[in-house]
């Protein structure tokens, strides 16, 4: 299935796994330094996953030197397998969390005593030679618990610095270091301070240190889910092969099979790659890459795919596919890569944090000011505490989370369900569609038809003559309802024969030489151009139109000779899935190339009442354009070659993952089932996962914007209530956990198909 391509050849894509990244605001200037650099045509970091993906003309050490230079570091994940990629990042996972929660014992090993010495009223002031020498032992444990606890914090916070910028790091590290330094200064100096200020906050700087390693290691566990998508398309792949060389049957590792290779699958095996089947009939579950439970039938010269399951018969087949080019690795390259990529609502969030953090730094800067200035005695400790709260309490991780946790489950949510959406940009916009274009013929209906009738319009020419004419003529067609006519008249033991001088005419039909004779085949206006006289037979085509029937007329040389009409039976379930789109306000309308009479009888039958008819390929642009100018937000689902320019001017555009390869490279969403439920089974998944990422938003953004204030003492004057700066921590700390868990809830998400 070659129709999973990356379209875009000119350039490669660079996948880097980078380290030290711990905010949003990092995701932005790493993204920033990238795209500048020579070379590179785009660059998205999935912050979830700590891996960015980096498209252009650049190699791969530059690309780390690059990132290096701004104070991360970073590897390529290109030589690497996404089975070893995952694998590797699972170790890499538990290493972490386990050195977290090792930190986190350390930190909270010495703050919550000190914390639960201080609720039960015990002085955290500085008065006697005794007090300062075990406050002075209690600063030097709580500096070295910042430096086996809290090390990373400082060394991104100066990496930061040193790059003229600042993150999460910088907020942490500044707000436990200025704790820190005031308690140190009380200490030694206690004299110097007026004897209300002479307060030690060393149980701060170690909770709250304590506190946001944990709440990265909660992080760290609870992320590790949101990658299960991946996981379970890569379980779909064999191990091994069972390859036919030098007439023995051999066992290989996948990665041995070759192009040609002949292979053997037994019932109960996995398809190992991509083929054709020489020998043998079978059923085979291709759920994993449609959704559709039902087994497909397979027999000689069918096509078959890898990570499907061969349920009954044992046979042979060719490899067409093998390694990266197989459909289901595919599959997991397009899947990864909308996972990596941003809806504009996840740009707008990086934009944001880029100057979030300057403008925090401000902002504890002014409260400090304030409290010195205008608050009461202690003054100069408040400010300390204002300060301090102000910066850990608005350090932007969760909104750094936000977006790219919803992201990954959504797009792996509809990956299960036979979507495969292309970008983040597609899954945003899909819950906006308000009108749903759809394509006729293998789209509503099966796309492919049959030939129904066959009238003879003079006594010159026999049945059997016509369908030789009308075969010969389709036989060069990819068209359904040429392959109708050539699949009949060889039903009936006719073999096309050559033609010369053929030439498609998009829109009206085919004209050819056949024996010297000149045949134009094609629909009433190609008769109308070429002043074929129709006589009473207009009124013949319009009966059979009037019962979904396609009629296309036969003319040689010049006069009508024959009516043929073929019927494309409708889909089992789109009426179903038409009235599921309907429920949900969308504007369903069809547009077809076809005839009218028939294009309104399948409308009739499907629910659909708005019909354009008789479209020329280059007029569907058109009508998306049309729409679109009536303030519609449009998606167009299309199979055919001539639907590629209006799935590419649509707003979103799905291709039916049957269709041609074109019009699956132009779309942004494939539907893997040929069945319309996964429109709306997209459209569903993509509501799901905006709503999850604006509620992962909201509670990030009302949680800085409320937090904020009060971390400055907003409430101190009315109430006389003042932040503490640990509470300030573990609120931030747990509101990473509060969106990774909200995301997670995506993964229970069920569309309705009813």
């Amino acid at each position: 299935m070659s129709k999973f391509k990356d379209v875009n050849t000119s350039s490669k894509a660079q996948e880097l796994i980078i380290e030290g990244a711990s905010c949003a605001s990092c995701v932005s200037k790493i993204e920033i330094a990238l795209k500048n650099s020579a070379g590179v045509d785009n660059a998205e970091m999935n912050f979830a996953l700590r891996t960015v993906l980096v498209t252009g003309r650049v190699d791969v050490n530059s690309l780390i030197k690059t990132i290096e230079a701004i104070g991360y570091n970073a590897k390529s994940a290109n030589d690497t397998s996404d089975e070893q990629l995952l694998d590797e990042k699972e170790v890499a996972d538990k290493k972490y969390y386990g050195r977290l929660m090792t930190q986190v014992w350390l930190a909270l090993g010495l703050g919550v005593p000190l914390m639960i010495y201080s609720i039960a009223g015990g002085p955290m002031t500085v008065e006697t030679t005794l007090e300062r020498t075990i406050w002075l032992f209690i600063g030097l444990l709580c500096a070295a618990i910042m430096y086996f606890a809290g090390k990373h914090f400082y060394i991104g916070a100066w990496k930061s610095f040193v790059n003229h910028s600042a993150n999460m790091d910088t907020l942490i590290a500044l707000g436990t270091g200025t704790a820190w330094i005031y308690s140190m200064v009380v200490v030694f100096f206690p004299m110097a301070l007026p004897e209300m200020a002479r307060h030690v906050y060393f149980e701060a700087t170690a909770m709250i240190i304590g506190l946001i390693n944990l709440g990265l290691a909660l992080e760290v566990k609870a992320r590790g889910r949101t990658s299960e998508a991946i996981k379970r398309l890569i379980g779909l792949q064999a191990k091994t092969a069972r390859v036919v060389r030098d007439n023995k049957e051999i066992d290989i590792a996948i990665e041995q099979v070759l192009l040609n290779d002949i292979v053997r699958v037994r019932p109960g095996e996995k398809i190992p790659v991509d083929g054709i089947v020489m020998q043998g009939h079978t059923s085979i579950d291709e759920s994993m890459l449609t959704g559709e439970p039902m087994p497909v039938e397979k027999v000689a010269e069918d096509e078959i795919v890898a990570g499907s399951l061969n349920k009954s018969g044992s046979i042979l087949f060719k490899a067409t596919r093998v390694g990266k080019d197989t459909a289901l690795a595919q599959i997991i390259n397009m899947v990864k890569r909308a996972q990596n990529s941003k809806p504009p609502i996840g740009r707008l969030a990086d934009a944001i944090a880029a100057y979030f953090v300057p403008v925090i730094m401000i902002t504890a800067i002014v409260s400090a000011l304030v409290w010195l200035n205008f608050g009461p005695q202690p003054a100069l400790a408040f400010a300390v505490v204002s300060a301090t709260t102000v910066l850990i309490i608005a350090c932007p991780c969760a909104l750094g989370l936000a977006t790219p946790m919803s992201v990954m489950v959504g797009v792996g949510k509809a990956a299960e369900a036979g979507v495969l959406i292309r970008n983040g940009e597609a899954l945003q916009t899909a819950s906006k569609i308000t009108a749903m274009i759809l394509d006729k013929t293998g789209t509503i209906t099966e796309g492919a038809p049959k030939v129904t009738d066959v009238i003879i319009a003079n006594n010159v020419y026999t049945e059997k003559y016509i369908l030789t004419v009308a075969a010969s003529i389709e036989s060069g067609s990819e068209h359904p309802l040429a392959q109708a006519i050539v699949d009949s008249a060889i039903e009936q033991g006719i073999e096309p024969e050559k033609v010369s001088d053929f030439h498609a005419i998009a829109g009206y039909g085919v004209k050819a030489i056949f024996n010297g004779q000149q045949l134009l085949f094609g629909n009433q206006k190609l008769m109308l151009k070429n002043r074929v006289a129709l006589n009473g037979f207009v009124a013949k085509a319009q009966d059979l139109a009037n019962e979904a029937k396609t009629p296309m007329y036969l003319a040689i040389d010049n006069k009508l000779a024959a009516i043929i009409s073929v019927s494309d039976p409708i889909k089992a379930d789109s009426a179903a899935a038409i009235k599921r789109l309907q429920a949900n306000g969308i504007r369903v309308v069809m547009l077809t190339g076809d005839n009218r009479a028939t294009a309104k009888a399948v409308a009739k039958k499907v629910g659909i009442k708005e019909v354009f008819a008789e479209v020329l390929p280059e007029d569907k642009a058109n009508k998306v354009a049309e729409l679109q100018a009536q303030g519609e937000i449009v998606g167009m689902t299309g199979d055919g070659i001539n639907d590629a320019p209006a799935l590419a001017l649509a707003n979103v555009g799905f291709a039916i993952g049957t269709g041609t390869d074109v019009a699956i490279e132009s779309a942004d969403i494939t539907l893997m089932r040929g069945s319309l439920h996964g429109l709306a089974d997209a459209i569903a998944v993509s509501k799901a996962t905006l709503r999850n990422i604006k509620q992962n938003l909201f509670g990030a953004f009302i949680y800085n914007i409320a937090g904020v204030p009060l971390a400055a003492g907003l409430l101190y004057p009315f109430f006389g209530i003042l932040l503490n700066p640990v509470i300030a921590g573990a609120a931030m700390a747990f509101s990473s956990l509060t969106v990774v868990s909200n995301a997670n809830r995506l993964r229970f998400f069920k569309p309705q198909e009813h």
